[in-house]
């Protein structure tokens, strides 16, 4: 790094000026390198993929994204438009990718099998959907009374999980990366009230993954319900209550017009996060230039998910509060403290009978430790008692 002299600070008033504005333009210019860089993965495993590498720019690429949400959907499906606009802007149109929603190429269960087969070269989800091909796929989504958005991606992006799930997805033929976080859902609807883990008994709900098996434990019943018929369903007495995502979309998927109770809050999924999957054949054949372009894309767009999901919830919560005769409430703390418990359970209990279920459970539980020592001290108290 160069030694540079200290400024001359006894400049002219213009002079001072300019040398400021232009300094303000390298820090800009540099700064923007630190954020690519951090978005694109280690800098200097990038550099040295890069040495001698020649980029042929006649080469274009054209790749299909398939997703597990419907056509166009709020948020998600706008957010995968700008990651195929950005992809294409960013390598100057050497690479396009086209967006389906989900059934348009591909049904959304053989999701997964397209990409691990090279038939779709990538696919936007979540992790838990995937658990019958590895449960321990669901632990890099959400797990109950588990992490937040900001710290599961940062276990995920800084805390070695991105390794593990790299390991578990490779075993299919899959690269994954973050696509995206709903931040904390709302808890769901229900057509009977919840006053205590009797309440759950029987109770016939639509929720996916690990809190699918919680709710199990505590006597109900899981149900695979699709995001397109969830109203259908509920409408109808096939299930007694369903979660989706939190106000935003649940107001759009008008289900506040046909439950009763409003409840929060989503104890099982604190900070989901969402995942592009991408075939490792495809990705790898890529230029180094093309894929750092993918890297960047993905983050970007991520984070664009996530603050659109923390920008709309609150104004579509007041929404639902003023045009629906569902009644907000909060689960009661005995049905939460034994959803916990059982929590524990199913998470001790997948962990003994599957090796790769342990040993991410094992770095998950490592990082939520620390986690929520420094929250403790930190973001909780904030919450509780200095934000107005």
């Amino acid at each position: 790094m160069k030694n540079y002299k200290t400024p001359n600070t006894n400049l002219p008033t213009n002079s001072r000026r300019d040398f400021l504005n232009k300094a303000a333009a390298v820090s800009a210019v540099m700064a923007s390198g630190s954020l690519i860089t951090s978005a694109c993965g280690n800098a200097e495993e990038t550099s040295k993929q890069d040495k001698g590498t020649s980029v042929d720019m006649s080469q274009t690429y054209e790749w299909s994204l398939s997703t597990s949400w419907p056509p166009n959907f709020p948020v998600f499906g706008e957010g995968l438009s700008m990651f195929a606009k950005l992809i294409e802007e960013m390598s100057a149109g050497r690479m396009k990718i086209k967006v389906f929603g989900a059934g348009e190429k591909v049904p959304q269960p053989e999701l997964f099998d397209a990409v691990s087969n090279g038939v779709i070269e990538m696919g936007h989800g979540a992790s838990y959907y995937w658990a019958g091909k590895s449960k321990a796929l669901q632990l890099f989504a959400s797990v109950p009374f588990g992490l937040n958005a900001q710290q599961i991606t940062s276990w995920v992006n800084n805390g070695g999980g991105y390794e593990l799930w790299k390991e578990i997805y490779g075993k299919f033929n899959i690269v994954p990366f973050i696509g995206g976080n709903t931040g904390v859902q709302m808890g769901g609807w229900f057509n009977k009230e919840i006053n205590s883990v009797e309440d759950l008994k029987g109770l016939k709900m639509r929720i996916p993954g690990l809190g699918g098996a919680v709710l199990a434990k505590a006597g109900g019943t899981a149900v695979s319900v699709a995001g397109g018929e969830i109203y259908t369903n509920l409408e109808r007495g096939v299930i007694d209550a369903t979660e989706w995502i939190g106000p935003y979309h649940d107001y759009k998927l008008g289900l506040y017009k046909i439950a009763k109770y409003y409840y929060s809050p989503g104890w099982h999924e604190p900070g989901t996060i969402l995942d592009f999957i991408v075939n490792k054949q495809k990705y790898e054949a890529l230029p180094t230039d093309l894929q750092a372009i993918i890297r960047a894309a993905t983050a970007q767009t991520s984070t664009w998910i996530f603050s659109e999901f923390e920008v709309k919830n609150n104004q579509f919560l007041e929404k639902i509060k003023a045009e629906s005769k569902a009644e907000l409430r909060q689960f009661p703390d005995e049905v939460l403290a034994d959803l916990r418990t059982k929590t524990q359970e199913v998470l001790q209990e997948q962990a003994q009978n599957d090796p790769d279920f342990q040993k991410v459970y094992e770095s998950f539980l490592a990082f939520q430790k620390d986690a929520s020592a420094w929250a403790e001290l930190t973001e909780k108290r904030f919450y509780n008692q200095l934000q107005s």
